[in-house]
C-alpha cells in the first residue's frame, strides 16, 4: 500500500512536533531525576537559619563559653544555671552529632567561644547508629572546630543513661568509652563523665533528676550537671 501525497505532507509537518514533545518529554524526565537526586535539606535547616538571623541582629559576644548539641543542651537554662558566666546556647532538640557536624561552621565557628560544652549522642544510639559511627562524628566535630579554632577546648559531656533509653545502656557505655580514649589523646578534649552520679543505690537512673518522659532533665538534673560542669569552666 502506497501513502498518498497528502498524508504524506501532512506527516512530515508534524514530525518537528514530535521531536518537541519529546525533547520536552525527557527534559522534564531528566530534571526529575536531578530533584531526587538532590539532597534533601537537613530538617534542623530552618533552626539554624533562627540562630544566623538572632546572631544578625544580635552579635553574640565573643570569648563566651558555646553550649551545642541536642534537647539536653536547648532546655538548659544557661542564664539561670550559669549566672556569672558569659553564654551562648545553640542546642537543637532532637538532632545527633552528625548535625552539629554540619552545622558547626554556621553556628559554632562564627562565635569564636573560648570554650565549647558539647551534649549529643543518645538520639544516635536511639535511631540506631554504632557506637564507633558517634565515635567518628565527634572526631569529625573536633577537627572542624579545631581546624577554625585550634586551641578551642571542647568539653563532652557523656551520653546520658535514662529511664526511657535505658535499655539501650549497653551501647551507650561503648560509644562513651570509645569517645573517653580519643579525647584522652587530645589535650584540647575534656571528657565530662555524669553517669555514675546519675545512677542510685540500684544501679540505675535516679527518677527524681527527669521530667515526666524519663529522658529529659528537671531542675534537679540541671543542678546536678551544672555542678558537675563548674570545674571544667
Amino acid at each position: 500500500m502506497t501513502i498518498g501525497r497528502s498524508r504524506k505532507f501532512a506527516l512530515v509537518r508534524r514530525l518537528p512536533w514530535l521531536t518537541a514533545a519529546t525533547l520536552v518529554f525527557l527534559c522534564g524526565a531528566s530534571c526529575s531525576r536531578l530533584a531526587q537526586e538532590k539532597k534533601p535539606e537537613n530538617k534542623w535547616e530552618k533552626d539554624i537559619r533562627a540562630f544566623e538571623e538572632q546572631d544578625r541582629k544580635s552579635p553574640p559576644p565573643r570569648n563566651a563559653i558555646l553550649f551545642v548539641g541536642s534537647s539536653s543542651i536547648r532546655m538548659w537554662k544557661l542564664p539561670q544555671y550559669f549566672p556569672g558566666l558569659t553564654a551562648i546556647n545553640r542546642g537543637f532538640g532532637g538532632s545527633q552529632i552528625s548535625d552539629s557536624v554540619e552545622f558547626a561552621p554556621r553556628i559554632v565557628i562564627p562565635c569564636r567561644p573560648k570554650i565549647i560544652v558539647f551534649y549529643a549522642g543518645d538520639n544516635d544510639i536511639a535511631a540506631g547508629k554504632t557506637p564507633r559511627t558517634l565515635l567518628k562524628d565527634f572526631k569529625a566535630f573536633a577537627k572542624i572546630v579545631h581546624r577554625n579554632l585550634p586551641d578551642t577546648p571542647i568539653i563532652f559531656i557523656s551520653i546520658k543513661p535514662s529511664i526511657q533509653r535505658w535499655k539501650l545502656i549497653g551501647q551507650i557505655r561503648e560509644a562513651n568509652k570509645l569517645i573517653r580514649a580519643f579525647i584522652a589523646t587530645d589535650k584540647r578534649l575534656r571528657y565530662l563523665d555524669v553517669e555514675p552520679p546519675m545512677l542510685g543505690d540500684d544501679g540505675k537512673p535516679r527518677p527524681e533528676l527527669f521530667v515526666a518522659d524519663g529522658l529529659h532533665l528537671n531542675d534537679a538534673g540541671y543542678k546536678l550537671w551544672t555542678s558537675l560542669l563548674l570545674p571544667f569552666l
